[in-house]
């Protein structure tokens, strides 16, 4: 019986352990996503190779893309504001840069309506690479 305790016990740690270095999208960072329309080639990380088959990609800010380190990195995304459907979070892909966003993000118009109302136009979320 000794065992098994200390294996409860030594899963335990570990799953605490987990929580603290993994973030959860919740305790991710706070920013603001818009969304832009198609057509979406020329990307600035991928030219016109083919862009992800579910559209679930974005165009990153300056501070994100950090001249180009972020391409094809997946960042996961929950709405967080006002225009949310369901609380969703999306998994999508940077493929390009956005100079001008007012956030962190400018998403494919299906990722944002994935997680959002599209005439909301500009949403809260939180954000975390995954």
């Amino acid at each position: 019986m000794a065992s098994s305790k200390g294996f409860a016990a030594l899963v335990i740690a570990a799953a605490l352990l987990l929580a603290l270095v993994e973030p959860s999208v919740a305790q991710g960072i706070s920013s603001r996503a818009t969304f832009y329309t198609p057509p979406y080639q020329p990307s600035s990380c991928f030219g016109f190779d083919p862009l992800p088959a579910d559209f679930l990609f974005a165009a990153a800010s300056p501070a994100v893309f950090n001249n180009r380190a972020a391409c094809g990195t997946f960042f996961c995304v929950r709405c967080t504001g006002n225009g949310c459907r369901n609380g969703n979070t999306i998994r999508v892909q940077i493929v390009d840069l956005c100079p001008g966003c007012p956030g962190a993000f400018d998403l494919s118009q299906e990722a944002f309506a994935r997680i959002a109302d599209p005439a909301v136009g500009v949403i809260s979320v939180n954000y975390n690479a995954c």
